[in-house]
């Protein structure tokens, strides 16, 4: 994967450095004119397993408090991380803004917080505990930066794709988001039982391990995407599968209590969007086989 001097975003929100909900301002940062996306899928502690990063099918719109940090202006791309991060983004954006206009609908660009540790989210407090998410009450995902190492260290996960594939999983949750099936899918979880509703959850998640392989697939030119990157990708889908972390975590696995689906079926998921390239073909909630 090739990543280095692309544009960048600058919907990017660096928070890192300046305590539990402030960091350098709140100040937005990205260059426009140089130049990597997820699945949010990994948890960053192993133990007390959060069993996948994305916390989003738990979070409700409405709830948390509500602080943000406002931007005071650009700022300037300090480290590889963020300009990788800033890359994936833009590339993210490039690619859903196509999709949504072919379709005659705007591609609503969503902010990526960078912070360390703990910061603020509308939907409550974002710390390193829950991994990567999207907080769909105010379109941000939530990155702390030690997430990738703690990824390739403790999961196996490693590698720029496998990276790019965390952050792509996290911005097909805000196309969901977007088309309206995340709030569809949390109106449904709210009336059901707790194993009926994390059967939604795993759906909810495949369909975005579905997105992030539409991604790849619409950027693997520009990125230089080849198989070895996509083999990565399923080396850590297969990783965070929920049946792997239940067994490395508790020794056992329940089946029941999967909230993301298991190696196989993200797996699956993925490798469907990337050889399909067309996202009506990511619809996990149509499909009778998971």
């Amino acid at each position: 994967m090739r990543w280095r001097g692309r544009r960048t975003s600058s919907n990017v929100e660096d928070r890192r450095g300046g305590g539990a909900f402030g960091g350098r301002g709140g100040r937005r940062v990205g260059v426009r004119g140089a130049g990597i996306g997820g699945a949010g899928l990994v948890i960053l502690l192993l133990v007390g397993l959060v069993f996948g990063v994305d916390v989003t099918p738990l979070l409700d719109p409405g709830g948390g408090t509500v602080t943000t940090e406002a931007p005071s202006g650009p700022n300037r791309i300090d480290d590889e991380t963020e300009e990788f991060v800033a890359v994936v983004l833009a590339e993210t954006e490039e690619v859903w803004g196509e999709i949504f206009a072919e379709s005659g609908a705007e591609y609503a660009e969503p902010t990526l917080v960078l912070y360390s540790g703990v910061t603020s989210s509308a939907c409550g407090t974002a710390q390193s505990a829950v991994g990567p998410f999207y907080c769909p009450a105010d379109q941000r995902i939530f990155l702390d930066t030690d997430f990738f190492r703690v990824m390739e260290e403790r999961l196996g996960g490693g590698g720029d794709f496998a990276a790019a594939y965390v952050i792509a999983h996290e911005i097909g949750h805000h196309v969901q988001q977007e088309i309206g099936t995340l709030g569809e899918a949390n109106a449904m979880r709210a009336r059901m039982s707790e194993a009926e509703a994390n059967a939604v959850s795993v759906r909810v998640e495949l369909q975005a391990d579905c997105y992030a392989a539409i991604w790849a697939r619409a950027a693997r030119e520009r990125l230089a995407i080849g198989r070895d990157d996509i083999e990565e990708a399923l080396a850590t889908a297969a990783a965070i599968g929920d049946d792997a972390l239940q067994r490395q975590g508790r020794g056992v696995v329940v089946p029941d209590s999967f909230t993301h689906g298991t190696s196989e079926q993200r797996q699956r998921w993925f490798i469907r969007g990337f050889e399909s390239g067309d996202p009506a073909d990511c619809d996990t909630f149509a499909a009778e086989r998971l």
